[in-house]
């Protein structure tokens, strides 16, 4: 079980996602923007960030950027349904570990999720 935290601000998929990685085995913080992912950061540990790109306050191109600065061991899973921010997000190439396209199924994002903590270990 690893611990696994969620930025995402569209409610269903935020729900829809934490459903799936909970069924998965894994323990999961999810938060509605930017903003409240770094404040759960600052509460506890996490083993992987998994954001969607397009959130009010603080997106999720610069919540990564902060966390690869401030955690830099954590690795990053962007979600995004649009492709100029996908591209955008694959400037980050050295910091993120892969975007996910919207819409996911629930394999998919529990394989997206297995595959980055695996090489985690």
């Amino acid at each position: 079980m690893s611990k696994i935290l969620i930025a995402e601000d569209d409610t269903a998929v935020r729900e829809f996602v934490s459903r799936a990685l909970v069924n998965a085995g894994h323990d999961v913080t999810a938060t509605a923007d930017g903003v409240q992912a770094l404040e759960a950061l600052e509460k506890d540990t996490f083993e992987l960030l998994l954001s969607d790109i397009v959130m009010p306050e603080l997106d999720g191109i610069a919540l990564a950027l902060k966390v690869s600065r401030d955690w830099p061991d954590m690795p990053i899973l962007l979600m995004t349904g649009y492709a100029a921010e996908r591209q955008r997000a694959h400037n980050l190439d050295a910091l993120i570990h892969d975007v996910i396209s919207k819409p996911f199924t629930l394999q998919q994002i529990c394989e997206a999720a297995d595959t980055v903590l695996s090489a985690r270990a």
